[in-house]
C-alpha cells in the first residue's frame, strides 16, 4: 500500500508555489486532495442530488470536513471542495435547467461554502450535453446554462472571494448542436482556471493497448490519435482559454490489459510492441484499491477496473521501490506519447502508466507553455512523492 510518509498525506509538506497544483485523492473526505495556487488544498467530490437545494454529504464527511478546513487553514493554505465527478454529476443538468434552479443552486453552493468556511469550489461536470456515465440528466442547453450559473455565482456577494474552477475534458464543452465550443471566453471570464483531465484517454474501450495519459499524439498514426495534453491545450486556447488559466491533469495510475506474448512483442524480438491487441474478455485485477466489481450509480454492473496506482505497480512487482522495472519485467518508453509500459510475460499483464520520466516531461511542457500548473489524480497514488517531486522540479512549481 501507499507509504505513510508521503507528502500527499501530510499538510505540513505543502508549500506556497507559483503554480496551481491539485493532488487529488479518492472521492471520500477521509482521504483528501492537496492543491496549491499560492498554497491551496481541496477535498474530494460532493455529489449533486435531485434536490437543487442540497449536496450529498455523508454523516462521517460532515464530521471530517470541518477538521479538514481547520487543518488546511492552520497550515496557511486555502481549503476548496469539488462538486460532481464522473458518478456525482448526474443532476447537474436539471439543477441548472431554469433560472429558478440556477439561483437556488447558487445559494446551495454559497451556503455550503460559508457553512464550512471554504475558500474555493471546483465544478467537475464532465459531460454537459453528453450522456457520460449513462444515466445523466442532459439538455442541449447544458453548456449555456452552466455559463449562466457561473456568471450568477460570480456575482453573488458571498462568492466574491471564492476561487472558482472546473475539471474539464480534452476539448471545450459541447454546444447545443453537440459540437465543442469554439468560443470559451465566457468561461475564461468567470473561472479562475480549468483543469484538463488528460488521463483515461486510452483503456478497455479501445481494441488495442494505448497510452493512458499521452503528452502528445500528433506523432502517432492517425488511428491512434485519440487526444493528448498537446492537442487539448491547443483546442482550449484556440477557443479563448488563456494558457495561464489551464491546469494540466496528470495521472498517478495506469490501466492494465491481458496481452498474450504473441501480441506483446514485435515479431521475432523481445521488444514490446506499440498498440498491441489484448484479450478483452480477461480484464486483469488491479492493485488493492481496484474495484473488484460492483453496481454503479446507474444500476449497471461494472467488473473490475484493472487500474494500478504507482505504488500498486511497486507492490505487485512490476517496479522496484526506485520506480524502475523489476527483474523479469519488460519495459517500453513510447517517445511519441512520452509514457511508459511494463509487461509481465508470466501473468501476461501489460500496463500503460506514468513514471518519474514521463512526469518530468510533462512538467517541462507546463513550464514551456506557461500553463498554470498541474492537477494530479490522485495524490495517494504516488510512492514517497517520486512523481510529485519530479513534476514540481521540472515545472519549477517550487
Amino acid at each position: 500500500m501507499r507509504p505513510k510518509d508521503s507528502r500527499s498525506l501530510q499538510l505540513a509538506g505543502t508549500s506556497t508555489t507559483r503554480c496551481t497544483t491539485h493532488l487529488r485523492e479518492l472521492p471520500v473526505l477521509a482521504q483528501t486532495q492537496i492543491a496549491s495556487v499560492d498554497a491551496i488544498m481541496s477535498v474530494s467530490l460532493r455529489e449533486t442530488t435531485r434536490d437543487v437545494t442540497s449536496l450529498s454529504l455523508t454523516d462521517s464527511d460532515g464530521e471530517l470536513l470541518p477538521q479538514f478546513v481547520s487543518e488546511a487553514h492552520a497550515h496557511g493554505v486555502e481549503a476548496h471542495i469539488a462538486i460532481g465527478g464522473w458518478t456525482g454529476g448526474i443532476w447537474f443538468s436539471s439543477n441548472l435547467a431554469s433560472a429558478k434552479n440556477r439561483t437556488a443552486f447558487v445559494q446551495t453552493v454559497v451556503d455550503f461554502a460559508s457553512k464550512y468556511n471554504l475558500d474555493g469550489v471546483q465544478f467537475d461536470w464532465e459531460s454537459p450535453n453528453d450522456q457520460g456515465i449513462g444515466c445523466n440528466t442532459i439538455s442541449a442547453n447544458d453548456t449555456a446554462n452552466f455559463l449562466a450559473f457561473l456568471q450568477e455565482l460570480r456575482q453573488n456577494p458571498k462568492a466574491k472571494k471564492l476561487a472558482l474552477s472546473a475539471a474539464v475534458g480534452l476539448g471545450p464543452f459541447f454546444d447545443a448542436a453537440g459540437h465543442p465550443l469554439t468560443d470559451a471566453t465566457g468561461f475564461a471570464k468567470v473561472l479562475d482556471y480549468v483543469a484538463v483531465m488528460n488521463y483515461d484517454v486510452w483503456g478497455s474501450w479501445f481494441p488495442t493497448v494505448g497510452p493512458n495519459a499521452p503528452l502528445n499524439d500528433s506523432c502517432a498514426a492517425s488511428a491512434n490519435q485519440q487526444g493528448s495534453a498537446v492537442s487539448a491545450v491547443k483546442t482550449w486556447t484556440d477557443a479563448g482559454m488563456p494558457a495561464n488559466q489551464i491546469v494540466l491533469g496528470v495521472a498517478a495510475y495506469g490501466h492494465s490489459f491481458s496481452v498474450p506474448p504473441s501480441d506483446a512483442f514485435e515479431s521475432y524480438t523481445k521488444k514490446l510492441a506499440a498498440y498491441p491487441a489484448y484479450n478483452a474478455s480477461n480484464q486483469p485485477l488491479g492493485d488493492a484499491w481496484d474495484n473488484t466489481g460492483s453496481v454503479d450509480v446507474c444500476g449497471v454492473y461494472e467488473a473490475q477496473g484493472g487500474t494500478f496506482n504507482f505504488w500498486g505497480l511497486i507492490d505487485n512487482g512490476f517496479l522496484t521501490e526506485r520506480g524502475v522495472p523489476a527483474d523479469g519485467i519488460y519495459y517500453r518508453y513510447d517517445t511519441c506519447s512520452q509514457t511508459p509500459y511494463v509487461y509481465n510475460e508470466t501473468s501476461q499483464v501489460m500496463i500503460s502508466f506514468d513514471n518519474v520520466r514521463s512526469f518530468a516531461v510533462k512538467g517541462k511542457y507546463i513550464k514551456d507553455t506557461k500553463l498554470r500548473g498541474f492537477a494530479m489524480w490522485e495524490a495517494g497514488g504516488d510512492y514517497k512523492d517520486m512523481l510529485l517531486d519530479s513534476i514540481i522540479d521540472a515545472s519549477e512549481c517550487s
